[in-house]
């Protein structure tokens, strides 16, 4: 079974992207999902190590994790750089159980090929997990739309955004394939590349 590594920038169209590998046979691995839904919830492993990190006030009245309250303990004020730090030290260490635990699961059950989906794949390690990577990338004029109609935000805060993440450029130079969103062959650039690594046969 071949694992995927699927990236992109903010607004690139990545989430799309991974529906249509859907349709052919291969299940997505959304990371951002994953730890909310699973890595970080009330009673966890990794919640418990957020609490002794950050303090009880990261906790909803509920004692679930407040994800508004950490955002706003780690990034404000002076440090914010090591408590990042220290954030993705402890979160990637249990995504990085949770994900593996998923990806042997359908290996078990025959699959083909498993899709990561990953925000920041190759910054966060994850690329290591992966027999190759694929990059989503879009123009920026593209992306900043999308953000800024997805999110309700500034086009200031929008270009700030993307302007912290890896440029396309990067993108393509780091991954084994790339998929160019602004392109009508979108379906046609996936087959090409499910057919290169014999996931998929040409009919």
């Amino acid at each position: 079974m071949k694992v995927i590594g699927l990236c992109g920038s903010s607004g690139a169209g990545k989430g799309y992207v991974s529906k249509i590998f859907e349709k052919y046979g291969i299940p997505c691995i959304d990371l951002d999902r994953l730890y909310r839904e699973k890595t970080t919830k009330k009673g966890t492993k990794c919640l418990e190590e957020l609490i002794n990190t950050f303090g009880k006030e990261i906790l909803t009245p509920d004692g679930e994790l407040d994800r508004t309250r950490l955002a706003g303990i780690v990034f404000e004020g002076n440090g914010a750089k090591e408590r990042l730090n220290k954030l993705n030290k402890i979160t990637h260490h249990y995504i990085k159980i949770d994900t593996e635990e998923l990806v042997a699961d359908y290996k078990s059950q025959g699959k083909k090929a498993v899709i990561i989906d990953a925000p920041v794949l190759f910054e966060s390690g994850f690329n290591k997990m992966c027999d190759l990577t694929i990059s989503v990338v879009a123009p920026l004029e593209m992306k900043l739309e999308r953000i800024i109609e997805r999110d309700k935000i500034s086009p200031e805060k929008a270009l700030a955004r993307l302007n912290s993440q890896l440029s396309n450029e990067e993108l393509i130079n780091l991954s084994t394939y790339y998929i160019d969103n602004s392109n009508i062959e979108l379906k046609a650039q996936i087959e090409n590349i499910l057919i290169k690594e014999k996931i998929i046969t040409k009919e």
